[in-house]
């Protein structure tokens, strides 16, 4: 079995170590051995596993070590990533028991990815790394998903859709076929994408429209 720690030991993280458990109850593969989060002080215990520190006590771990970045807003994770600088730390993808792959030699995953349980992924689907998809997500055929993407529960993607980097869709997206989303830009809970959005503004609605947009 393999070292493996949580970055993160908010909410999601306390979610991801029932992902870990649930991939061991199949076939044992990780050892988790703790958290890891700037924010929690060292030697709490938490869901029966203790915090081991901050970036600063990963970046001084001595073992080969397995993270997991329980992390949902894309440039936080990015930000985080950049300062781990260990060679000791891998990232793993992670991938519910319950997923469904339509098509696995024509589904690319990427690395550090986070797939929770009850989602389908068809064929012919590109998934960049780092990328969440929450629980129940639904990804069709010809879809593309860039680095750091977050689609957070029952969020659904048709298919021919491309989906840059750093984009965050909040619970019950829809995004329909043959469309895109711009890098960095932010859906809010159950909208609907029925046209292509641009990059860098949150965009809210049925069918979705940008409010506000932010600079690169």
């Amino acid at each position: 079995m393999q070292d493996i720690a949580i970055f993160g030991a908010g909410g999601f993280g306390r979610e991801i170590l029932t992902l870990i458990q649930d991939v061991n109850r199949v076939s044992p593969v990780w050892n988790v051995v703790g958290f890891f989060d700037d924010g929690y002080p060292k030697g709490e215990i938490i869901n029966g596993f203790e915090t081991l520190g901050t970036c600063e006590d990963l970046n001084a771990w001595e073992k080969p070590l397995a993270i997991t970045l329980a992390i949902g807003t894309p440039h936080i994770k990015k930000n985080i990533l950049s300062r781990i600088t260990n060679p000791r730390v891998s990232f793993p993808t992670l991938i519910h028991p319950s997923v469904l792959i339509g098509d696995r030699d024509f589904v690319e995953i990427g690395k550090g990815c986070i797939i929770c349980a009850a989602n389908i992924i068809t064929t012919n689907i590109e998934i960049g790394n780092f990328v969440i998809l929450n629980l129940a997500c639904t990804t069709g055929h010809d879809t593309v998903i860039k680095d750091y993407a977050a689609f957070m529960p029952t969020c659904n993607i048709s298919g021919e859709v491309v989906i840059e980097e750093g984009v965050y869709c909040g619970t019950g997206v829809k995004i329909i076929n043959r469309t895109s989303i711009g890098a960095n830009t932010i859906v809010g809970a159950g909208a609907v994408v029925a046209k292509p959005l641009p990059p860098n503004c949150t965009a809210v609605g049925v069918p979705a429209k940008p409010i506000k947009f932010r600079e690169a």
